[in-house]
């Protein structure tokens, strides 16, 4: 095993996480990070290491926070099932019912449902942006509003990499008059959950430096002209604004003060864990008639922006063969790109939360699955 600064508490039984985290290190090119286990109520892995930045001058410490990228889309949904549960929202109705201007574009009839499995039919803007636009959220949700639907809402599934947020973000703000990073905190904050849309300045210090690997370069959007139909979607789903996917801006702290939901959420593992715990508490933070519908599988097509077959339930993703979490069937929660995951077994009694700084952009993650393999093994034996 590597020699790398390592935290926490592991209960015995779960050494087998410890020695897991640790690869991670020695063998996928970890930097610094942080896995928690809780189990029917009790934290038995906590567990960070290694470094918060790329120059491995400050260790990764019990409270520091990063990025977690689309592991925050779920705790977004959330927001959104919570005002379905209290008969401020429903499914089936239009968006438009709540934010008039989003009729606009043929996109009259894209309800919540649409949204939340991602076949509302706007995964990118149409109207150049720039990152000045990127931390205006009015600017941001205006364009999306005014976007002419790429399909018919409902009849087609692409992931909405970045405008989840937006999309999510606003149906919230417009039901409840709050942001979506001051609803998370009302959330979070009874849960001791140290999950942020929009990270304080306050807090900011905590904040871990995410290293890319390999570093994309910004593409001007005056290079999409050549590009038409689902390539054209894919360029500006990921890059309209330039730095709507978090590139060359990540580290800043006007990226770690947006409520981006889909993309700039910052957590702690423990803190993604505990939210997962409180889901399995029954009635606690959702019905179990809701949880059960959203966290089944209810959409599953190839998608045009992942380049892969995805299966989604209501802003949740349930386990799958290509994305396992772990060996039960009722497993649900939500990946982010680099390898970042939080995840909840009610049929184990496991929420999960890992989280790290060496971002590497692909579909399937070694270091969270050796971290998940290695949990159900100890809870195995």
């Amino acid at each position: 095993m590597c020699d790398v600064p390592l935290g926490g508490l592991c209960e015995p039984e779960y050494g087998a996480v410890r020695e897991a985290f640790l690869e991670n290190f020695a063998s996928d090119g970890e930097l610094g990070g942080a896995v928690c286990v809780i189990r029917n109520g009790d934290t038995v892995v906590d567990l960070h290491g290694g470094f918060s930045d790329g120059s491995r001058t400050r260790e990764w410490a019990s409270d520091t926070l990063v990025n977690v990228y689309s592991v925050g889309k779920a705790f977004l949904a959330l927001l959104a099932l919570q005002l379905v549960d209290r008969g401020e929202l429903t499914l089936d109705a239009p968006i438009a019912s709540v934010w008039p201007e989003f009729a606009a574009g043929g996109k009259q009839t894209a309800s919540l449902g649409h949204a939340l499995t991602h076949c509302a039919g706007v995964p990118a803007i149409r109207e150049p942006l720039t990152n000045v636009d990127l931390f205006d959220w009015n600017r941001m949700t205006s364009a999306l509003a005014g976007t002419e639907a790429w399909w018919e809402p409902g009849t087609r599934l692409a992931y909405h990499t970045n405008t989840f947020g937006h999309l999510i973000g606003e149906i919230v703000h417009r039901v409840t008059g709050q942001m979506p990073g001051e609803r998370l905190r009302g959330l979070a904050a009874p849960l001791d959950a140290d999950v942020w849309f929009g990270v304080p300045e306050t807090q900011q210090e905590r904040c871990a430096e995410i290293v890319w690997a390999p570093q994309k370069p910004i593409v001007a959007i005056e290079s999409f002209d050549a590009l038409e139909g689902d390539l054209l979607m894919n360029a500006l789903a990921h890059m309209n604004p330039p730095a709507y996917s978090s590139i060359g801006v990540v580290n800043g702290p006007a990226w770690r003060a947006s409520q981006i939901g889909s993309t700039s959420g910052h957590a702690s593992a423990a803190g993604v864990a505990r939210i997962y715990a409180a889901l399995l508490e029954p009635e606690r933070l959702l019905s179990s008639d809701l949880l059960a519908r959203a966290t089944t599988p209810r959409v599953s097509a190839h998608c045009p922006i992942l380049s892969d077959e995805f299966t989604c339930g209501l802003g949740f993703q349930p386990t799958t063969g290509r994305r396992p979490l772990g060996p039960n069937p009722r497993s649900f929660g939500h990946f982010g790109t680099g390898g970042a995951l939080g995840f909840a077994d009610p049929d184990a009694g496991i929420a999960f939360g890992y989280v790290m700084n060496h971002v590497v952009p692909r579909w399937q993650s070694s270091r969270n699955r050796r971290l998940i393999d290695a949990l159900y093994r100890c809870t195995a034996s």
